[in-house]
């Protein structure tokens, strides 16, 4: 066992002075306390051309050289101060992501607001990302901009999301001014259903008649929408099948169908995590999401066992939500 690492005094004080300036929140506000600017390479070049210039004048004793490095350098502290004033008082807010899957890249819904004048090539990206990954975005004075950046993340579980970098090199590229935002949302990544799985253990039995291939025929299992039942229970891909075709009764009431589960339990099946024996564990849960999504999609109840959790059959966008945050945060038996 590692011991723990020894923290300084001076380490405490530098993250505590940094989360005061940066306390994680899914809004933030772009003020002097939390901008910082600094020269760019092209900035640094120019600098070092001010100097060069100012010393030839110097030396030569040039009056123009004078006018010339003078005038030079007071275009570049104008060009500071309008790097600087792009990006105060600009404000930053993130839309909750939605759940991923494991490897596939989460969206991030990022919006921002202008409270003044029209803001220029305002830049948003991962810090450890490259340049070329920034997104862009002008924001009109009094209005808004969005901004969507991608982010990976490899493994299945519940996420801090990564902190962001906020910058800006408007107008003329010779400065860099930049802050860091952590968000404090946290994003859902799902295990990745298996490719081509296997049927769930009991599925084929668990389909009422006419059941096995999808389509408007015979079935037991379904009867037409009744005034007062649930919209979950309505399987709207039936449903909107079942309103292409020519024969449908008039009105869109007539052709939603509704699937009887309260009466039988046969169309009923149970997920069970024992079923997957003789699998690497993350294999077991990818094979379970696969079965989840599935079942959800065929418009079957359907339960879920893991190790301490149980959750009854049902449908619907809820259940299907919790089935998959349970195998999200399953944990394997050492």
């Amino acid at each position: 066992m590692k011991p723990p690492r020894v923290r300084w005094p001076w380490q405490r004080r530098w993250e505590a002075w940094w989360q005061a300036r940066h306390p994680a929140s899914d809004t933030t506000a772009l003020t002097q306390r939390n901008l910082y600017i600094l020269p760019s390479r092209p900035g640094a070049a120019f600098c070092a051309t001010l100097l060069v210039l100012l010393l030839a004048s110097i030396n030569d004793q040039l009056s123009l050289g004078y006018l010339l490095t003078f005038l030079l350098g007071g275009a570049g502290l104008a060009s500071m101060h309008a790097t600087h004033a792009n990006l105060r008082g600009l404000k930053l807010d993130l839309k909750t992501p939605p759940p991923a899957y494991a490897g596939q890249p989460l969206m991030l819904d990022i919006r921002l607001h202008n409270p003044g004048a029209a803001r220029f090539g305002v830049g948003l990206r991962l810090p450890g990302g490259a340049a070329k990954d920034t997104g862009y975005a002008d924001v009109p004075a009094q209005g808004h901009a969005q901004l969507h950046l991608q982010v990976s993340l490899p493994t299945r579980g519940r996420h801090a999301l990564p902190r962001l970098r906020v910058e800006s090199h408007f107008p003329f590229g010779l400065f860099t001014t930049w802050s860091y935002w952590r968000p404090a949302a946290q994003a859902w990544i799902y295990p990745a259903p298996e490719l081509d799985a296997p049927p769930a253990a009991g599925a084929e039995e668990a389909l009422p008649q006419g059941q096995g291939q999808p389509g408007l025929g015979d079935d037991p299992g379904l009867r037409p929408y009744r005034h007062g039942d649930s919209p979950r229970q309505i399987l709207w891909k039936k449903s909107a099948l079942a309103l292409a075709q020519p024969s449908s009764p008039s009105g869109a009431a007539a052709a939603l169908l509704v699937r009887e589960r309260l009466g039988s339990r046969a169309s009923e099946q149970w997920l069970d995590l024992a079923a997957t024996r003789g699998l690497p564990f993350e294999q077991r849960l990818s094979r379970l999401a696969a079965w989840v999504q599935r079942a959800e999609e065929a418009g079957l109840p359907y339960g879920l066992r893991l190790r301490g959790v149980a959750l009854a059959p049902d449908l619907g966008p809820d259940h299907f939500r919790a089935c998959m945050e349970a195998l999200t945060l399953a944990e394997a038996q050492p």
